[in-house]
């Protein structure tokens, strides 16, 4: 576990494994790993964790790879990468086995009424075959963002568009994330379970609108007080759970016994993270990002460890914008977890996110070229003279003045985060 000393600190970075591989007319698919050349230039770019002294790395399994037909696993990818991470590297990994994708022979997907076992089972299976090199484990990152793209935007599959379709995916990955962690301890006593969701911090422009504010937040809460048992009668959000599809049964058997939750992670980006009700011009509710600072970073942090007791991690946070964007934010978001440890909240990790360039999510309903969608939030940023092609990744990175910026952090903890202050007042 981690300590609460500034050396036992978990710094970490994470290479971004969005899997949606299920394609239809006007919606591409979009897998991270495929787009950026990672299946094939892995080691390349997972070298780049020792320039950045990190202790941990957040990545991903694509589950649809891994199992391509149901019960029938093909670990070929992972027993080359994992060894490589922990053995050569000598760096954690913090891994994703849901980062959204089902794979295609799960009719229906997240909707399916063989979703819960079908994922715990694959989960028991990698946890089974590589509890020699891993024990960290994140069961199904960001919750809210799954239930809210495939439940009520339709943007992922299952394509569902409503209120109830929300609460349907949402019942449906909670049931599957407490699977996943009755199968992940099963299989390996030494587990470490970091539930990960999006956070974020609903402001109103109008104080008549301060009641639809707090309910925004309660939604964004909603998905954690699933999972750790505090969806009772009494929670706001009941009756309207209810009235949205939700069994009042199944949800006192969710509630009755909530498991260990080792590390609450929080995904954190100041240009979107924060949101803002109003009314617009036609006299309709609307929302819009605010605080494109991260002013109120510190704020849900605390927020988040108030409601559950539960020790951080920051497991997501960057920024978009050139490099002077990005450093100011990374010098501003360090520095919140110095006085947040100061005033005795444990926030035990931080994690820059990811450690490259990525692929906007936008690639998948456009029509562009992949060129058009790349996404620079990283430490490193792809070179777009050709370097490391055809299997060569020797020279595909640049470094950014950030990787220096983040490796003084991780060099001195002592003088980026400090101590965290104790109950007794002492460190």
């Amino acid at each position: 576990m981690i300590g609460r000393r500034p050396g036992d600190f978990l710094w970490a970075t994470g290479i971004e494994d969005t899997f949606v591989p299920q394609s239809r007319p006007g919606h591409r698919a979009l897998d991270e790993y495929q787009l950026m050349g990672h299946y094939d230039q892995w080691r390349g770019d997972l070298a780049l964790l020792r320039e950045t002294g990190v202790r941990a790395v957040r990545w991903g399994v694509p589950w649809y790879r891994i199992e391509p037909l149901e019960g029938e696993y093909d670990w070929r990818w992972t027993d080359a990468v994992l060894p490589y991470i922990v053995e050569e590297l000598g760096v954690t990994p913090i891994v994703d086995l849901m980062h959204y994708g089902c794979p295609f022979w799960l009719r229906r997907e997240f909707a399916s009424d063989e979703y819960p076992a079908a994922v715990a089972a694959y989960a028991g299976a990698f946890a089974e075959r590589y509890r020699h090199l891993v024990h960290w484990y994140t069961p199904l990152n960001e919750p809210i963002v799954t239930a809210l793209f495939c439940g009520k935007r339709g943007l992922w599959p299952p394509y569902l568009r409503s209120d109830a379709g929300y609460v349907r995916i949402l019942l449906q990955v909670t049931r599957g994330i407490l699977a996943t962690i009755a199968a992940l301890r099963e299989a390996d006593a030494e587990a470490v379970v970091v539930h990960i969701d999006a956070s974020g911090l609903s402001r109103t422009a109008r104080t008549d609108l301060a009641a639809l504010a707090q309910e925004e937040q309660s939604r964004t809460f909603l998905p954690t007080d699933l999972v750790t048992g505090r969806v009772t009668p009494d929670h706001s959000l009941f009756a309207w759970l209810v009235r949205s599809g939700a069994s009042p049964d199944e949800l006192a058997r969710i509630a009755t016994k909530p498991p260990t939750i080792d590390y609450l992670g929080l995904n954190f980006y100041p240009q979107w993270s924060t949101t803002q009700l109003y009314i617009d011009r036609r006299g309709r509710l609307a929302y819009r990002p605010v605080e494109q600072e991260g002013e109120g970073f510190t704020h849900l942090i605390e927020e988040y460890h108030r409601r559950f007791q539960l020790p951080i991690l920051v497991t997501e946070t960057s920024a978009r914008g050139g490099e002077d964007v990005r450093a100011r934010w990374l010098e501003a978001s360090v520095s919140a977890i110095r006085e947040l440890r100061a005033r005795g909240v444990p926030v035990l990790g931080y994690t820059w996110f990811p450690l490259f360039t990525m692929v906007d999510w936008r690639y998948r309903f456009g029509r562009g070229p992949i060129e058009e969608y790349y996404l620079e939030l990283g430490l490193y940023t792809l070179r777009r003279d050709g370097a490391g092609g055809n299997g060569d990744d020797v020279g595909r990175w640049s470094a950014t003045p950030l990787v220096e910026q983040f490796r003084s952090y991780t060099g001195d903890a002592e003088s980026a985060i400090g101590p965290l202050l104790t109950d007794a007042g002492l460190h």
